[in-house]
């Protein structure tokens, strides 16, 4: 019996001992799964936001499409009624006995110059004619045509109302979820992504033109906070900070990250230079500047302000674009 508990006495020890020195490890490995959790959260409500206004670019411009095909329905039907009221006049003058043509001149003129006046007066009124019919005709043909665009364009815009609802719905769930998550990482990991990074002064090169003055736009944003779906002056997404950043230097490019990804002309990466738009991953959901052949400064997401990093610590990139030059 002694040696008995003796030996399970010793089994108890060694089962202490071995939780003892697995503690650290289990309490390290949550952390650290939500910090991936959370980068992961974000990565995905960033996506879902560019969707978002993507949708909503779309339905402005349904929108915008309608209207213009609207005001062209419009003014073709105006300019209708207007040929139509002369074509009705000539067609009227026609049934009570006017006859536009060289016989009727003839048999209605009292001497040969009283014959070229009436001929010319009754050819001119054909003609005068043919050009009302012309154009009434070109009119209802445009007032047709501008119908047809605006039902398809109304019909376009009531289905992106859908999905502009459907996809901030998408959208909202998400970012909640993400600032949930935030939430729950530990003090220390908050302040690491808090942190504003490298705030030094970084020379842009001299005749780099609207890319240096959009460069040195987006650096002076540095420590200002990422908020989804922002659009500044003082909180940014990645997509409207290197709109502004351009907007600053005269260059007009589009609001969301799938468009900016068409802009310019592309690059390689070893040939990028600074102002230079990256986007990374293959969805083409996040986009960074060129500060050099290195570093990039972008609104990362939300928790972490805008700040300077390494290119290719950002995310797998997708393609770099030279918006001027």
């Amino acid at each position: 019996m002694p040696g008995r508990r003796a030996a399970r006495t010793t089994a108890l020890a060694a089962v202490v001992a071995a939780t003892v020195v697995s503690m650290p490890t289990a309490h390290a490995q949550p952390a650290d799964d939500a910090l991936k959790a959370y980068t992961e959260l974000t990565h995905h409500a960033e996506k879902l936001t560019q969707d978002h206004l993507k949708a909503q670019g779309d339905l402005a411009a349904a929108n915008q499409q309608l209207g213009t095909a609207t005001e062209t329905e419009k003014q073709a039907l105006a300019a209708s009624q207007q040929f139509r009221g002369q074509v009705d006049l000539l067609t009227e003058a026609s049934f009570q006995g006017a006859r536009f043509n060289d016989i009727s001149a003839l048999l209605t003129s009292t001497s040969q110059q009283n014959f070229l006046e009436r001929m010319q007066a009754l050819n001119m009124l054909a003609a005068e004619n043919n050009e009302a019919l012309s154009r009434l005709d070109d009119a209802l043909t445009t007032a047709a045509k501008a119908r047809a665009s605006a039902a398809s364009a109304a019909e376009t815009a009531t289905r992106l109302v859908s999905d502009v609802t459907a996809r901030k719905t998408a959208m909202d769930q998400q970012v909640a979820t993400a600032r949930a998550k935030y939430q729950s990482l530990s003090r220390p990991q908050q302040t690491t992504l808090a942190a504003k990074g490298d705030t030094s002064p970084v020379p842009v090169p001299a005749g780099s033109g609207a890319a240096g003055v959009a460069l040195n736009f987006a650096l002076a944003q540095r420590g200002e906070p990422y908020v989804f779906g922002a659009n500044g002056p003082n909180q940014w997404d990645c997509s409207s900070l290197m709109q502004a950043a351009y907007r600053e230097a005269g260059v007009s490019i589009p609001r969301v990250t799938y468009d900016q990804a068409k802009v310019g002309r592309a690059v390689t990466r070893a040939a990028i230079a600074p102002g230079d738009l990256i986007i990374y991953y293959a969805g083409q959901s996040h986009v960074a500047m060129a500060v050099d052949g290195v570093r990039a400064v972008h609104a990362s997401t939300e928790g972490v302000p805008v700040k300077i990093a390494d290119i290719d610590s950002i995310g797998p990139i997708s393609v770099i674009r030279r918006v001027v030059g």
